[in-house]
Formats: C-alpha cells, structure tokens, sequence
C-alpha cells in the first residue's frame, strides 16, 4: 500500500504558506507530541518532513534519508541547516496560518521547539520576484509523481519523499539594474 502527502504535489502554488522548522528537545517527549501533531496535520494544506535527528531519536533509519551538504566556491558560501522536524502549511488566509502555526507549536511542545519560520507566498501566476517563472522544469501529472514520490522501497516508506527546502537572499535592486540578456543568463534562459 502507498501513502503519501498530496500537498507535495500541489499545484498550482499556494497563495500563502508557512515552513516551520523544529529542534529536538526531549526525545522522552515524543511519542505524545507525535500523537498530537497526526490531530493537525493532514498532509494537504499541512505537509510534515522527519530529519534525521529525528528519526534517530525514533530509533528508526530511512534509507537514503542524509543531510543535504554545504556548497561553497569561489565568493559563495552556502551553508546546511539541518533540522528534526519541518512543517509546511499552506492556504490562502495569513491569519488562519497564524492560528495553525501556533496550535502545532504547542502541540509538540515540550518535545520539539520551534527555531525558524519563514512566511511564503505565490508572486503574480507562479514567478519569482526577479519576475521569472519559478519551476519551469517541474514535471507534472504522472511525471510529478514519478519525480516526488518513492515508487519502491521498505514498506512503510512507498509514498514518501524527500524535500530539501532552500532558502535564497537575493539583491534585487542590483538584478533589475542588470540588461535583459544578463538577467537570463543568469536564469539560464
């Protein structure tokens, strides 16, 4: 049997979204905080991702599951965060994804603490804010699939994806000061 989570597979972007990314606190704790968080989440609009000091602490390995490696060269230093838990909320209300967020930070409180949350939101029909597409070599329908979810596997973990969520500080000011053709080289347009 396969399970998955459908809002991984959500198109088109959502309107508004929230990522919040928890820290282990007490593993002790886990198995209530696990209980309460399966009453919030139902993998459509609240999309939900195990690390691996997570897992560990569940006594659990998944195969394939690795930290994602810091990339640096020459005037870039891009770094790797890892966290136990990640939530992604997403819908169309700001104020109904405040209410969300809070009562799922409580609900996994004490076992895990909530250490960053980023606000997320769908620009124009699906653009970055340089104003390019975003996604453009995403698959869709039965490619998405066969791209986002494990097609075989450990019982269990048919279904299940990997998500390596990145985030970008971009200079705008000095992107929309560049000529057109630098601009999409750049996008690699």
């Amino acid at each position: 049997m396969s399970y998955y989570q459908p809002g991984i597979l959500a198109t088109p972007v959502p309107p508004q979204a929230r990522h919040m990314f928890f820290a282990l606190e007490s593993a002790e704790a886990l198995p209530a905080a696990l209980d309460n968080l399966m009453q919030l989440v139902d993998g459509k609009s609240a999309v939900v991702g195990f690390g691996e000091s997570l897992v560990k602490a569940l006594h659990a390995q998944i195969d394939g599951l690795r930290p994602f490696p810091a990339l640096t060269g020459v005037g870039v230093d891009n770094p790797s965060t890892q966290h136990a838990l990640w939530c992604w909320l997403h819908g169309v209300d700001r104020g109904e994804l405040l209410n969300r967020s809070n009562a799922i930070e409580a609900a996994l409180a004490p076992a895990l603490l909530l250490v960053q949350m980023n606000e997320t939101f769908r620009h124009m029909t699906g653009h970055d804010l340089t104003g390019y597409e975003d996604g453009t070599e995403n698959p869709h329908d039965e490619a998405a699939v066969a791209a986002a979810l494990l097609g075989e596997g450990a019982e269990g973990l048919v279904g299940g994806s990997f998500a390596a969520i990145q985030q970008w500080q971009h200079d705008l000011k000095g992107f929309h000061a560049m000529p057109s053709q630098e601009k999409d080289n750049i996008m690699g347009r």
